[in-house]
């Protein structure tokens, strides 16, 4: 969790120099952020980690030499590491859920509102993941598995493992909410959510809320 009083420090990783530059541009201009470097490829973004400690990494997928999915997994592993956002333009579906279960703190796609932008580092530099619905949506939209009732029966089985109070939550998280929409719609403390939220995980077995969404999607009627 990144202290609230300073701004968050940001690394930008692109292999376009056009968005690396319009999003340093955006986020500079914004009280809350400090982009402290660039990176055009995924040794670059390593190499950057290591000099300037960035609390978030902005992280495209698709980039020369190590890409960013290379890049998440080396840097997730650390003791240390920064909250990573993944940066996609849905080109690299395949990646996105490869690149969460390494540990990545959310994604984004590119043509994002920059209010939507803003308030996913400062979700994410808080401790918290960054699930967009209209994001997650199009992810789920893009899975496609012929064995559609097997899978609702065995997520349909992961979720009655939950208590009533952590099948809430669960479904909270499958429509994108955050700890503190959570808290605020089902009249729970954010401290009590994160614990719901930590034994939902751990009940279903998955490592992120993306995964959970996926869980409830699949519980849900074709």
């Amino acid at each position: 969790m990144v202290s609230t009083d300073r701004p968050v420090r940001v690394l930008v990783a692109d292999d376009d120099a056009f968005v690396r530059s319009a999003l340093t541009t955006m986020l500079s201009a914004n009280d809350g952020t400090s982009v402290v470097a660039t990176a055009g490829d995924g040794a670059q973004v390593i190499a950057a980690v290591d000099r300037y400690h960035p609390d978030i990494v902005l992280m495209d997928i698709r980039m020369p030499g190590m890409d960013g999915l290379a890049a998440t997994e080396r840097l997730c592993v650390r003791a240390a590491a920064p909250r990573i956002i993944i940066l996609t333009t849905f080109d690299a579906d395949e990646y996105v859920m490869r690149a969460l279960r390494a540990g990545a703190a959310g994604f984004l796609l590119k043509d994002c509102a920059p209010d939507e932008l803003f308030r996913a580092i400062e979700t994410v530099a808080g401790g918290d993941a960054m699930l967009s619905p209209a994001v997650t949506r199009r992810l789920l939209a893009q899975i496609s598995d012929p064995a559609r009732a097997e899978r609702r029966s065995r997520a349909r089985e992961a979720l009655a493992r939950l208590s009533d109070r952590e099948r809430d939550v669960a479904y909270a998280v499958g429509r994108g909410r955050s700890n503190a929409e959570i808290s605020a719609e089902l009249f729970l403390s954010t401290a009590t959510v994160k614990t719901h939220v930590s034994s939902v995980l751990s009940k279903l077995g998955v490592g992120n809320r993306v995964e959970v969404a996926l869980i409830v999607h699949d519980s849900e009627p074709a």
